[in-house]
């Protein structure tokens, strides 16, 4: 049986919508693992029989099946042998999207409509396997965040399998890992509201992130924010990160900055005093349940606990713009770019503020700086020791976070 190699997935999706191809991926067909092996690839991962290129460093795999046998990620059992067609192999893929190939002379393999489906602007699944994996809940509102500015949304049918999904507990089954790859990436898209929606369109979103969902139906203040439902706020706040290109760390705390207001009581509302602090047990549950980064966890920490108190900073006495500094510890870890990122998406997040500027964050810059420019030594010179120095240190440092110039506007 003769080999055939074929591009696969999104390397095809991405070329016929005119965007940019990052990667590709490889799939042989009428192969076995040793013919490779024998041809200098490296296998990676024990499940399946994928192979980087000896020079490119590329995927290949090999043609395969699946059949589910349980739940979760591991409840399949898995056949790669030679006589398997590249349309069963594209079969079990998620989306018909991502279910075309290539083959050697440039020809599109296309069994399940995705070149139509790409022209419709749909995002539908390729067959009921798609129930197998739970996974593909996150992965479909992923896409539809990614793909949302040019015009995609969820077929009706593929949403009615999600609702399934949810609705007999799949989702309780997913590795934690791989469910926060899913939202990470979708952090990345150009609408990451967009992923938040379709999860809660679904009932998902109740079940990874109930902490997220309590905010939706939460009022708020409306002279501070005139969206007033603290849900849509988040979302808002999210979609300005994206449009500041904020980093990853920052948009995940965006996310996770007001979840203490979905613990406030009835009777204080619209008002949500100390929902900073009420909302630091929050984030950790969520970082702790996804098994999230430690830098990740440590950013949206710090802006769940501090994100007010840097919207005030330019009120803020000298004493307690050097606290803010202190609580995050910015003299010994100075880029604080993640934070006032944050803060910023944060402050613009809200109807009718999206254009507005945040000199707070150089604000909160010119202060650091001006902190980390007092030197212990001349104090040191001076006999100062122990406690004393430290006392005199950080009243140096105040004592120069006052004489900074206050500009206009500030």
């Amino acid at each position: 049986m003769s080999e055939t190699l074929y591009l696969v997935g999104g390397a095809i999706r991405d070329e016929m919508l005119g965007l940019p191809v990052h990667e590709r991926d490889w799939v042989i067909t009428g192969a076995t693992p040793q013919a490779l092996l024998d041809r200098g690839y490296r296998q990676v991962g024990a499940s399946f029989p994928v192979f980087l290129h000896p020079d490119t460093n590329e995927e290949y795999a090999l043609a395969r099946t699946e059949r589910k046998q349980g739940r979760g990620y591991h409840g399949f059992t898995v056949d790669f042998d030679p006589g398997i067609r590249i349309e069963q192999d594209l079969e079990r893929r998620d989306l018909t999207i991502n279910a075309m190939a290539r083959g050697p002379g440039g020809e599109l393999v296309d069994p399940y409509g995705g070149a139509q489906d790409l022209q419709d602007r749909v995002l539908r699944h390729v067959s009921p396997a798609f129930s197998e994996d739970p996974l593909r809940v996150l992965r479909v509102a992923r896409f539809a965040a990614r793909f949302a500015g040019l015009g995609f949304t969820v077929h009706e049918d593929t949403r009615a399998l999600m609702d399934g999904l949810v609705q007999e507990g799949e989702l309780d089954h997913l590795v934690p890992e791989r469910a926060w790859t899913e939202v990470r990436k979708a952090m990345h898209s150009p609408q990451p509201s967009i992923f938040i929606e379709v999860l809660r369109d679904c009932g998902a979103l109740a079940v990874l992130l109930p902490e997220v969902e309590a905010l939706f139906g939460v009022p708020q203040n409306a002279q501070y924010h005139p969206e007033i439902d603290t849900g849509a706020h988040t979302m808002m706040a999210l979609d300005a990160a994206a449009r500041l290109e904020s980093s990853e760390d920052a948009r995940v705390a965006v996310l996770l900055h007001d979840l203490g207001k979905g613990l406030t009581p009835d009777e204080e509302l619209p008002s949500h005093h100390g929902h900073e602090t009420a909302g630091l047990p929050l984030v950790e549950s969520v970082c702790e349940r996804f098994r999230v980064p430690n830098a990740t966890r440590r950013t949206a920490l710090q802006v769940c606990e501090f994100h007010l108190r840097c919207h005030g900073i330019l009120e803020a006495r000298p004493a307690t713009v050097m606290r803010l500094l202190d609580g995050l510890d910015a003299i010994r870890k100075p880029d604080i770019s993640d934070f006032l990122a944050a803060c910023k998406a944060d402050y613009q997040g809200r109807s009718g503020w999206e254009q507005r500027d945040y000199p707070q964050a150089e604000r909160l810059l010119a202060a650091l700086a001006a902190a980390r420019a007092v030197q212990s030594k001349t104090l040191v010179d001076q006999g100062l020791t122990g406690p004393a120095l430290g006392e005199a240190l950080r009243g140096a440092r105040i004592e120069a976070i006052g004489n900074l110039p206050v500009k206009p506007g500030q």
